[in-house]
Order: structure tokens, then sequence, then C-alpha cells
């Protein structure tokens, strides 16, 4: 007889699984219990410390006798395997005999070389610091969205996402970045890439013929190599477009229909898309008939400049809108939106589908009360100031110790770029690597069908300030500095 994944979870906090398969051997079902726990024990399914069920709760659950169980752990008690004690139950000993045999048996697993455990120092970019989390205030908020949710929010839940949340981020993206919308034309996701795979498809060859957006799409010649493949995927080709110092240079778009760019912050170069581009592309998207990607990224962080209002509010007709909290919040709230003009929103419900399965339905909530509550803004301002503090150190700490290394990019956003000697960026980088510090060489970011001279090549490497900890930052600094090349 096998009795399998006893449900004692109510008890110990998790199913208990026992094979009494040998219950008719010597002894009977008293001395297959007995082995069953004890090779429970001895293999560590059962850790140190686990609460085992109450005679009478096990007994049920096994069907067998009372004193069955009782004997079972008394016998494992004299043992040393269990410990017994009054008011707090039947528990697998803190150090059983099997954990003392584990310590004096020789270890099998090699140690891992230095370089293999990760980098000490962690610089590259798109990552905020997780030790900055507003751990309190989200709680609060969170506590709040559950004390007050509705029953319908534990159904399936809308494609377009809670409208509260809509609600709430109509009136903050109005204020903040200049959008111009209502809560009908936002539809909720779980990031930028879940937004670009439902605009072209979700990566099955779709998006040729089956995304809500078709044909050629322009993109900055400098980017993310994950959002070209993601598109790539979804059967998106691909135009790049040249970069100078005013971003974009839009009056390259010829035949493409779509145009995705980062104006609030080019990413990685840095910078704004100047005023009279941003006005040129909206007149190219009229005159087109075509569609502009607005990427927010890094858009409520700025430091040295006057906010830039989201190229949307030119004309919400012609301008999907995609925001996201990953770098003003975490990554590990995995929401996102899309201000969409009225002839997409549709379509781009459909392609997410009738039931709502890609953003909790409570994060959706909390972050509608933490944006009410004023909790986001005050959030953004803290962290502002202190990547902008970080954004100091950095560049004083290059100024004193690298001053042949220029630093663009650092105006806003939560990286600079630090242009190198020609030659230099392949063996910087691996430097860096060898030194125990992780950060992104400039071509891991250059489209590859760039070309000379018009998109020029450019040795650089792209530095994060936001991920180190406090703690750790001024080490970090230090490793960098020590694996930049010369003047």
């Amino acid at each position: 007889m096998v009795e399998s994944w006893v449900n004692s979870a109510e008890r110990i906090g998790a199913d208990l699984h026992l094979d009494l398969s040998e219950a008719s051997g010597p002894g009977g079902r008293r001395a297959a219990l007995t082995r069953a726990l004890r090779d429970a024990v001895r293999s560590g399914r059962l850790a140190p410390g686990t609460r085992l069920p109450p005679y009478r709760s096990l007994a049920a659950d096994l069907g067998v006798a009372r004193n069955t169980v009782a004997d079972a752990y008394a016998e494992l008690v004299a043992e040393g395997w269990l410990t017994a004690r009054q008011g707090s139950g039947t528990r697998v000993a803190e150090r059983a005999e099997p954990l003392r045999r584990a310590e004096r048996a020789p270890r099998r697993t090699p140690r891992m070389p230095p370089r293999a455990r990760g980098p000490r120092h962690d610089l590259r970019q798109g990552t905020p610091d997780a030790s900055a989390f507003p751990r309190a205030a989200w709680l609060a908020s969170y506590r709040r969205a559950l004390q007050q949710a509705p029953n319908e929010v534990f159904g399936p839940g809308d494609p377009a996402g809670r409208v509260e949340l809509r609600e709430a981020l109509t009136e903050y993206l109005a204020r903040v970045r200049g959008v111009r919308t209502e809560p009908g034309r936002i539809v909720i996701c779980s990031g930028f890439a879940h937004a670009l795979r439902l605009l072209f498809g979700q990566g099955q060859g779709t998006g040729a013929g089956g995304g809500v957006l078709r044909g050629p799409l322009a993109v900055e010649a400098y980017g993310l190599g994950f959002h070209r493949e993601l598109l790539a995927a979804a059967g998106a080709r691909t135009v790049p477009l040249p970069l100078d110092e005013d971003g974009a240079r839009v009056d390259r778009l010829a035949r493409e229909r779509a145009v995705l760019l980062t104006p609030a912050h080019q990413f990685p170069t840095g910078g704004p898309l100047h005023p009279e581009r941003r006005a040129a592309v909206i007149d190219w998207a009229r005159a087109r008939g075509g569609v502009v990607l607005e990427d927010d990224y890094d858009g409520e962080f700025r430091y040295d400049r006057k906010p830039v209002g989201a190229v949307q509010g030119l004309d919400p007709e012609r301008v999907i809108f995609i925001g996201s909290v990953s770098k003003s919040l975490s990554p590990a709230v995995r929401l996102g939106w899309m201000v969409l003009p009225e002839r997409y929103v549709g379509d781009v419900l459909a392609a997410k589908g009738e039931r709502e399965a890609w953003a909790s339905v409570l994060d959706q909530l909390s972050l509608a009360d933490f944006i009410v509550s004023g909790a986001y803004d005050r959030h953004v301002r803290r962290m502002r100031q202190r990547y902008r503090s970080r954004r100091d150190r950095l560049v004083a700490a290059l100024a004193t110790h690298a001053p042949q290394i220029e630093v663009t990019g650092v105006a806003a956003g939560l990286h600079a770029v630090l242009r190198l000697p020609p030659g230099t960026e392949r063996s910087t980088v691996k430097a860096a690597t060898w030194q125990g510090v992780a950060l992104d060489g400039l071509a891991e970011f250059r489209h590859p069908d760039a070309t000379e001279p018009e998109m020029p090549a450019r040795d650089g490497i792209v530095v994060g300030y936001a991920t180190p900890s406090e703690h750790a930052y001024g080490a970090a600094l230090d490793a960098l500095c020590g694996v930049l090349p010369p003047g």
C-alpha cells in the first residue's frame, strides 16, 4: 500500500509524502511509518526544525491508529532524528545524525572560479537600485487595494486592465509627461517587450501579416538588441536611422509606415530628440499615414535639463506611447502601459485576448493607489536625487582618475556613455570582465545593418550607475577607473 502526498499542510506548511509500501513487511505499519519518516529526514526532504503533524492528524491522514504514529515518533526521538517538547510539538532535530554525516562527507561539487560566480560590481544598464524599492509604501498601497477590491477583481479580468489604474495613469501622464489621453485609450501590459508583442505578433512570424502593425519599422541606429530580435521573430524588418547630437535623423524616413523612437532620452547615446525633429516626425506620420512608437525611456529621471514632454502630446492619433515602472519602481513589478490612437484599441485588445493573463490585477490596483496617494511622485523625486548624486560621483571620479575619458548622455537617465580611444572598446570590456566589473560595450547596441560613414561605429562603454547598492558604489567606481585605457 502506498500513501502519497499526505495532506498535512495546515500543520507543517507543506504536503508530506510518505511511502508506506512496505507496511505488510516485518513490524507492520508502525515500522513502515518509522522507516518512511527516517528516510525523509535522512534525505533532507524534512529539513531541520520542520514541525510534524500531531499524532491524531497524521493518523487520520494515513488511516492508522493514533498509537502507531505515537510509537513511530517516540522511536525516532530516541534515535535522535526528532525532538519533542511540550507546547512546540514534534520537530526534526536541528543537528540530526544525517547532518553530521553530511558534514564529514567530502565535497563533490568543485568550487566555482571567482569570475564564474558573477560580477563583483554590476555596472550594466537597465536596472534600478533594488535596495531602494519602497517596501513600506508599496505594502500600504497593496493592503488598501486588497481591502477595497470588489469581488470582480478575483475573476478573469479586463484585457484593457483595471479601470482604476487607467484612470490614475490618465491624470499622472497628463501632469508629468504631457500625454493627452483618456482611460479608454490605455491598455495595461507587462512591459515594453509585451507591448511590442501585442503590436507586431507573438513571436511566431505573424508581424508581417497578422500583427496590429505591419511592414518595415524604422529604429534608431543604436538601441536595445533584444527589441530588434523580438521584432525580427515577429516578422517585422527593422531599418536603422542615423543619429547625431539632435537625436534620430527622422528626415531619413522613407517608405516605412512606423518608427520606434526614444525621444525623451535616446538609448544608449543620451539626449532628447530636438524639438524641430519632434515636429518633423509628426508631419511625416500625418503625410505618410504612419505611426510613431514612443518608448518613454527614462522619461522621469532628468537632472540638468528642463522636463521634456511626450511626442504623443503633439498628435495623439499618430503616436503610440509606451511606458512602464521597470526603471522608476522595479522590474519585478511587471506593469506597463500603451496609450493608443483610437483606431488601434480594438485590435490591441483582440491581440491580448479576452482574459487578462499578463499583469497581476492586485498589482494594478496597488499601483493605482500608489499613484493617487502621491507615493509614486515622492518615490520618483527621492530616486531622482539619489541617481543624480551617483551621476555626480561618477563624473567626479572620472575627472580625477581618468580625465582622458569623455562622458556623455548624463543630463538624464540611469547610465552614461564613456567615449574610448579608437580600437579600445573590446579590450576594455574584457579587462573589466577579468576584474569582476560587468558593463556593456557600445557596439552591443549598434544595429547590424548600420553602415559607414552615415552611421559610424563608435568606441565606448555604457555604464549603468543605478544598479549597485549605496555601500558598494564607491568600490565599483574605483574598479571602473582601474580598467579604462590611458589617454
